[in-house]
């Protein structure tokens, strides 16, 4: 009677099942497979991509690897066992691979976020202290940043190894919400809040710089055609009190550097912010620096242009730029937040299981999403995909049936 007590505790343990869940649990598969597939393969295609293709070897699109791998680690390992979980609504993988299960997830969340982190400060420190991004990702530099991206990971989340337990509201093995107490707590905080806002702020500030020499490419637009109409005023004073002249001789390199990132429709985090920083700097007639190879963003390396007026658009391009390396943190954000704040709101489980598997279902996408952003929004990764998928197909395409 007593063994029999036991194994029945056991399997409510393990057990989601709920009348209300039976219908969501068939969309929640069809869901975690497709994040499988397509999570592998994208993530899998991003790294040989980086392997085979020698355009996409800099040292940021090795902290773009290391966000594949950490995606990859969850779709090809984890996400297959929520599938399984959710198909019968229960756990069937033992107390000691539920454990292993928690840990895995948050260490591949963590180190995610550590990546993003890296991404944001990385890139506005090319576009404002140059010489301490040199000596931060040097070769050896970002080696150790990588390194202690997991490791931090590793360290952080190993103290909450007794308390990963199963957690019938998302079918699905996390840490205990009470046993784990104050220091998951302070730990999620110093992740999701302060490791997330971090990175908002760097963007801002790298948006705020864009924006500022964007502006003062406009006026240098509107001092020109001033000058075209007034050639006599060509060495006067415009608007804003800067001399003509002055603005002439800085607006020209800066618009090179504009002209550069025209001509070419990359999307490189790397590249585009060398390209704002040439746009900083020319204003301080500084443009000895030569532009990097990129990354995530959308800018290039092809020639400037002669003139000012080759770069048509420019003060878009300037915002393009930020967007596009903002898009991958958005998403992050835009997975994580609802699961974060029913969590937060809803700490007597009184919200409907099927809302709580939602929102824990909605956190899948942010494994699977990044290699569609790389394709749709960076032409180098998109053409070294469309290589390995050519390469992939060659056997069938080139078979013929006799």
């Amino acid at each position: 009677m007593l063994l029999n007590h036991t194994n029945q505790t056991e399997e409510d343990l393990f057990s989601c099942y709920s009348p209300s869940v039976v219908g969501y649990r068939y969309f929640a598969v069809v869901w975690g497979c497709l994040v499988t597939i397509i999570g592998t393969v994208g993530n899998l295609m991003t790294v040989l991509a980086f392997i085979s293709d020698t355009r996409l070897r800099t040292r940021f699109n090795l902290l773009i690897v290391n966000l594949a791998v950490a995606d990859l680690l969850y779709c090809t390992i984890l996400q297959p066992i929520s599938v399984d979980s959710y198909l019968h609504l229960r756990w069937r993988s033992g107390t000691l691979w539920c454990s292993t299960f928690g840990f895995l997830l948050f260490l591949s969340n963590s180190v995610s976020i550590i990546t993003l982190c890296l991404l944001a400060a990385g890139r506005y420190l090319l576009v404002a202290k140059r010489a301490v991004f040199d000596r931060v990702f040097s070769d050896r530099g970002i080696v150790l940043l990588l390194i202690s991206a997991w490791v931090i990971g590793l360290t952080s989340f190993g103290p909450l190894w007794p308390v990963f337990v199963f957690v019938p509201q998302v079918c699905t093995c996390s840490f205990h919400r009470t046993r784990g107490r104050p220091y998951s707590t302070i730990l999620l905080f110093f992740y999701f809040f302060v490791g997330l806002g971090c990175v908002g702020v760097f963007y801002l500030l790298i948006y705020r710089r864009v924006r500022i020499a964007s502006q003062a490419l406009l006026r240098y637009r509107l001092s020109r055609r001033s000058s075209r109409k007034k050639p006599a005023l060509t060495h006067g004073t415009d608007d804003s009190g800067v001399e003509s002249g002055m603005v002439n001789t800085c607006s020209c390199d800066m618009s090179s550097q504009v002209g550069q990132a025209q001509n070419k429709d990359e999307i490189s985090c790397d590249n585009s912010s060398q390209s704002n920083q040439g746009v900083s700097k020319s204003i301080n007639s500084s443009t000895t620096n030569k532009p990097h190879p990129d990354v995530v963003s959308s800018t290039p390396t092809s020639a400037p242009s002669s003139s000012p007026s080759a770069a048509p658009g420019d003060t878009s391009e300037f915002k393009r730029v930020t967007r596009m390396c903002f898009t991958v943190f958005l998403c992050f954000v835009f997975c994580f937040m609802p699961f974060i704040f029913i969590n937060i709101a809803d700490k007597q489980n009184r919200a409907p299981q099927v809302l709580h598997m939602f929102c824990a279902n909605l956190t899948w996408l942010n494994s699977c999403i990044n290699p569609v952003l790389y394709a749709v929004m960076n032409r180098q990764f998109r053409q070294a995909y469309h290589v390995l998928l050519t390469k992939a197909a060659t056997p069938f395409t080139c078979w013929r049936p006799r």
